[in-house]
């Protein structure tokens, strides 16, 4: 954990003092090409276990409760936030439905008002942050499962890696099964809360 905080820091540090043409260029790139390099080394993780695919069958039909448990979980956490902040239960319904794919629920949003848009942006990037700095902890004092729930749909790419090395092999397909479930949710959920609430 400590590692990735620290690239995080050296990361915002390089892109503040020492920002170049190039690198803002290009910077979409590098990250692609670093999540593919990640998603590579966990996709030989994986393979090199024999037993995920048949320890997968195990858990059967149960393998939906993760990513239904997540959308009812961050859907919660959207009404708890709008009793708390200047927002209706209607918008923290549609921030927090974006379950942590910031680009697609705040360009959404973004269509509705600038504010609600930055906000589901700020939303769901704090939320990935969060996942990366508590994923280790919650995988070894609660549980792997809830440590799949924190990432969200980001489960399946940009976390996958930091869910892989908390966690043993076939926890890996089970993230990266929620994943795609979750993030093929977000744009569903969004436009429904949009319209169920009017906004």
């Amino acid at each position: 954990m400590s590692g990735i905080c620290l690239s995080i820091i050296i990361g915002g540090i390089v892109g503040y003092f020492f920002q170049t043409p190039i690198l803002s260029l290009y910077s979409d790139h590098f990250i692609d090409l670093g999540l593919c390099l990640l998603l590579f080394f966990v996709g030989i993780d994986i393979g090199d276990n024999s037993s995920v695919f048949s320890n997968l069958k195990t858990y059967g039909k149960k393998i939906w409760l993760l990513p239904f448990s997540t959308i009812l979980g961050s859907l919660l956490g959207g009404i708890i936030g709008s009793l708390v902040l200047p927002i209706s239960i209607g918008e923290g319904l549609a921030i927090s439905s974006g379950l942590g794919w910031y680009s697609l629920s705040a360009i959404e949003l973004s269509k509705i008002s600038a504010e609600l848009g930055s906000i589901a942006f700020l939303s769901n990037v704090f939320r990935e942050i969060l996942a990366i700095l508590t994923i280790p902890l919650i995988a070894k004092s609660i549980g792997s499962f809830e440590s799949i729930s924190t990432a969200g749909a980001t489960a399946m790419d940009s976390l996958l890696p930091v869910i892989n090395k908390s966690n043993s092999s076939d926890i890996s397909i089970i993230a990266f099964f929620s994943g795609v479930v979750l993030t093929t949710s977000v744009p569903i959920l969004v436009p429904i809360i949009v319209k169920v609430f009017n906004l």
